[in-house]
């Protein structure tokens, strides 16, 4: 039978609990408590506010942290006495109990551990040495994975819970996914990945003394099935061909082994890696970028009617019709006001060409990038909400870690809404994991009819 104290008495038998929240809150398979525990709580809120005191249900002296540390305290004593019920014959018996103080995720709760003679109870409800719940540890892994830096998470958590962190603390919790980051960051990839996205970002990363613009390079692959998936990223001094060259090698050497179509900015000497990597591959400057870098040449007033010019450019039929709506927008008004943005086209034309050899599905599939773009935003919101970080490793592991916590988050809304009519749902797609390219099956089998050698083999 197991006890529960409550500071005056004792209250046992926990059968005929009734659960904190029934099925319709989501508390099922929580935990439970009598009848009479609930209305002896509530009547001592009721009191306590009636006098005037400060009701608090978290942190220090909060109602649940009381709440929790009596129920532990209940729950290492069965713990003991299970423990000696089992070796009755070796005369081991209590032998007091020392005070630890466990923070968790509702705030520090002061808890009495028991002990024995020979020293050989190990309690699994709080551990030796545990100084925090996994909930709290969880909480902090969160908040890192929004991009709060370490004296932010380490403020936040003593603001809300009273639990004092100090921040080393707080950065070997959020090293525990180091090792989590790093399997996934060399895990095998397939030998076969039809088109890949490269791209970089830039944070600001303490090297030394100085905090320097370091390059963060990305790359996004989409696989047989159309899903796209992250293949790596990678943290260099700056965006040159040389990083990107290890990197390239590096997935090459995770098993991918095949590629048709690599979509990057232009980058000098990118292509060229590229080639060395996989020489079948199909460089093709990714038109978005393109268009973007024209229009960063043009004022706000003007960027509507030169993205209207432009059109025609990557819209043509062929690469002769594509030139003559280069050097028809050139002419254009906007074009003479603005000539470098027809020059972004030219110096990257050699690159840009084979897009235009492709049947409509192929070119929707390279040119449409929103679901790239998305992404790219996304991690551009955590980087900019730090304002720099101690080294590398703490580049990736914030962007994994915010990967894996926008994923969860939009699986968890389409779970809630999954049993609505499709015209009443209001979540977001997936962010990039398992995304699936749209129009994919008509661009797969136009690759399949160009390349059949290629894909005689794959489903």
């Amino acid at each position: 039978m197991t006890i529960v104290g409550n500071g005056e008495g004792k209250v046992e038998d926990l059968a005929g609990a009734v659960p904190l929240a029934g099925p319709e809150g989501g508390g099922g398979g929580g935990l439970v408590l009598p009848e009479d525990v609930v209305a002896e709580l509530a009547g001592r809120l009721a009191e306590r506010a009636g006098s005037g005191e400060p009701v608090t249900l978290t942190g220090p002296g909060g109602l649940l942290t009381g709440v929790i540390g009596q129920i532990l305290r209940a729950g290492l004593a069965a713990e003991l006495d299970a423990h000696l019920d089992g070796a009755a014959d070796s005369g081991n018996r209590r032998n007091g109990s020392s005070v630890k103080t466990l923070n968790t995720e509702v705030g520090p709760v002061r808890v009495e551990v028991p002990r024995d003679r020979d020293g050989s109870f190990d309690p699994l409800l709080v551990p030796k040495q545990a100084r925090r719940t996994g909930g709290l540890d969880a909480v902090i892994i969160s908040l890192y994975a929004k991009g709060l830096s370490v004296r932010d998470i380490a403020r936040h958590v003593r603001q809300t819970t009273g639990v004092d962190l100090s921040h080393d603390t707080v950065s070997r919790v959020t090293d525990t996914a180091l090792d989590e980051m790093r399997e996934w960051q060399s895990r095998p990839l397939e030998d076969f990945y039809p088109v890949i996205y490269v791209d970089a970002l830039i944070a600001k990363v303490r090297d030394g003394s100085a905090v320097r613009n370091k390059a963060v390079n990305i790359a996004v692959g989409i696989d047989a099935d159309g899903a796209k998936h992250v293949l790596g990223i990678w943290v260099a001094s700056a965006e040159g061909a040389k990083a990107w060259a290890q990197a390239l090698a590096q997935l090459r050497n995770r098993g991918l082994e095949q590629v048709l179509f690599v979509c990057c900015d232009g980058l000098s000497g990118l292509g060229d890696e590229i080639t060395a990597t996989w020489p079948s591959a199909t460089v093709q400057t990714c038109t978005v970028h393109l268009i973007r870098r024209s229009l960063g040449y043009a004022s706000y007033t003007d960027r509507k009617v030169m993205a209207a010019g432009l059109r025609n450019v990557y819209t043509a039929a062929d690469a002769d019709a594509a030139f003559a709506a280069l050097a028809e927008f050139a002419d254009t008004p906007v074009g003479r006001k603005y000539p470098a943005a027809a020059a972004v086209w030219e110096r990257a034309w050699d690159r840009f060409i084979p897009f235009l050899e492709y049947p409509p599905a192929i070119r929707r599939v390279l040119y449409t990038t929103n679901a790239i773009e998305s992404f790219n935003r996304e991690m551009r919101k955590v980087l900019k909400t730090r304002t720099q970080f101690p080294n590398d490793d703490s580049v990736i592991k914030t962007l994994w870690l915010a990967i894996v916590d926008t994923e969860e988050k939009r699986a968890e809304q389409r779970a809630r809404q999954a049993g609505k009519p499709a015209s009443e749902r209001n979540v977001q797609p997936r962010l990039i994991e398992g995304h699936i390219t749209q129009g994919w099956a008509e661009a797969w089998g136009e690759m399949a009819a160009r390349w059949p050698d290629r894909f005689a083999d794959r489903r």
